[in-house]
C-alpha cells in the first residue's frame, strides 16, 4: 500500500510539471451525489444525469466495507439509502452505533463485504419528497469509488469534457478506529486509475487531520485540491472532538485561522447559510465576511448544498406550490444571489439548475 501512495505522489507531482488538465471556468458546479434530486443518490444514474445536465464535478461520499473496499454512499448507516432491510438474510446485523458522537442505529457498511452490498440496491432517501428519484428505487447498485472513477472516465471520453470527481471522505477517525483507516486506500484507488491522474479532483472532508495527512502525501499537484468542509459554528470537528480538543467550526474560520488553514486547503467549504445567513423573517440576510476573508487568505469558496424544493429554499425564492414542490425558478434565483457574493462554487442536487445559474452570467 505505502509503496502505491508514494507512487501516487510521484505521478501527480509529474502532472504538475507537464500540465494538467484544466478546469472548468468558475464558478463550479458541482452535483451533490450526483443529480440527487432526480435520481437515487450515489449510483451510476445519479452520476450519469448529473453529467448529462452539464456538471463539472461529480461527488461520491466514500466509507468502507469489512474487506476494506471504498464505495460510493453518503453515510456508514445505509438504512436509508438502500434495500437492506428488506432483506431477511440480514436482519442479524442491525445495530446500534455511535458514529463521531452520534447514536444510530441500522445497518452499517462495515459489516459487510462488498460482494454483500453488491446483492442490495439503491432506495430513493427523501422518498415523500422526490418522487420521480423513488420511481427508481430498487433499479441501482452501490458503487465502488473505481466503478466511479471508470464510469466518469468513459463520459469524459465520450463527451469529449474533462469532468471532475469531488470525493468526500467521511468519517475517517472512526473508521481508522474500526482498523479501516481511509486514505491509503483512497490514494491507492487513485493511483491505479489513469483518468485521476490529470483530471481535476478535489478532496473533501469534515476533518482536518486527514487533510493534513494527504497534502504530506501529495504535496500540491495542478489537478488536486484539498477541501475543507465547514459544519455550523458550534460543532467541533470530529478528529478534534476524538482527540479532546475543543476547536470550534466557527473558531477553525475566523480571518486569522484561515490563513492557518490556507497551509493545507485549497477550498474552504461552508454551508450556503454560513455565507448568506437566514434572517429571523426566513429570507436572506447580508453577506458574512467568509467569502472575503477566505480570499484574502488565498482560500477558494465553494459552498453546500442547494435543493430545488420549496421547503429547502430562503423564503425569497418559495412560491405558493407547497413545501415538497419542486421550484426551479426558485432554486436558480437563489444560487444567482449566492453567485453575487463572489462564492466560487457550490454543490447543488439538481445540476441542470446550477449549470443554468452559472451560465446565465457566464455564457459559454
Amino acid at each position: 500500500m505505502r509503496v502505491i501512495v508514494a507512487a501516487l505522489a510521484a505521478v501527480l507531482m509529474a502532472g504538475a510539471q507537464t500540465g494538467a488538465a484544466q478546469v472548468a471556468p468558475l464558478p463550479l458546479v458541482f452535483a451533490h451525489r450526483g443529480a440527487s434530486a432526480l435520481r437515487p443518490e450515489h449510483t451510476l444514474a445519479a452520476y450519469a444525469k448529473a453529467i448529462e445536465d452539464g456538471a463539472d464535478f461529480v461527488e461520491p461520499d466514500l466509507v468502507a466495507t469489512r474487506d476494506g473496499v471504498l464505495v460510493a454512499r453518503h453515510e456508514n448507516n445505509i438504512v436509508g439509502t438502500t434495500d437492506v432491510a428488506s432483506h431477511p438474510e440480514f436482519a442479524a446485523r442491525k445495530t446500534v452505533k455511535t458514529i463521531d458522537g452520534e447514536r444510530q442505529e441500522g445497518w452499517f457498511t462495515e459489516d459487510f463485504t462488498l460482494a454483500e452490498l453488491k446483492t442490495l440496491r439503491a432506495v430513493e432517501r427523501l422518498g415523500t419528497i422526490r418522487t420521480e428519484s423513488r420511481r427508481y428505487d430498487g433499479q441501482f447498485q452501490v458503487v465502488t469509488l473505481d466503478e466511479v472513477i471508470d464510469f466518469v472516465a468513459a463520459e469524459a471520453a465520450a463527451r469529449g469534457r474533462v469532468i471532475g470527481l469531488v470525493p468526500e471522505l467521511k468519517h475517517s477517525t472512526y473508521f481508522a478506529g474500526i482498523g479501516l483507516p481511509l486514505e491509503d486506500r483512497f490514494l491507492a484507488v487513485l493511483a491505479a486509475h489513469a483518468y485521476t491522474r490529470t483530471a481535476p479532483i478535489e478532496i473533501q472532508s469534515f476533518e482536518v487531520a486527514n487533510l493534513k495527512y494527504l497534502r504530506g502525501k501529495i504535496g500540491r499537484p495542478a489537478n488536486v485540491k484539498l477541501m475543507q468542509l465547514v459544519g455550523d459554528p458550534g460543532m467541533i470537528p470530529a478528529d478534534i472532538a476524538a482527540a479532546k480538543g475543543k476547536t470550534t467550526f466557527g473558531e477553525l474560520t475566523t480571518r486569522t485561522r484561515l490563513k492557518d488553514m490556507a497551509r493545507y486547503a485549497d477550498v474552504v467549504a461552508p454551508a450556503t447559510r454560513g455565507v448568506i445567513p437566514l434572517g429571523p423573517d426566513g429570507r436572506l440576510g447580508a453577506v458574512s465576511p467568509i467569502v472575503a476573508d477566505a480570499h484574502a487568505a488565498g482560500l477558494l469558496v465553494q459552498v453546500w448544498t442547494f435543493r430545488p424544493e420549496n421547503r429547502f429554499l430562503a423564503a425569497d425564492f418559495r412560491n405558493d406550490a407547497g413545501d415538497d414542490a419542486r421550484n426551479p425558478q426558485g432554486s436558480v434565483a437563489e444560487i444567482r444571489r449566492y453567485l453575487a457574493a463572489g462564492i466560487d462554487g457550490f454543490f447543488t442536487d439538481d445540476p441542470a439548475l446550477g449549470r443554468q445559474a452559472v451560465d446565465a452570467g457566464n455564457p459559454r
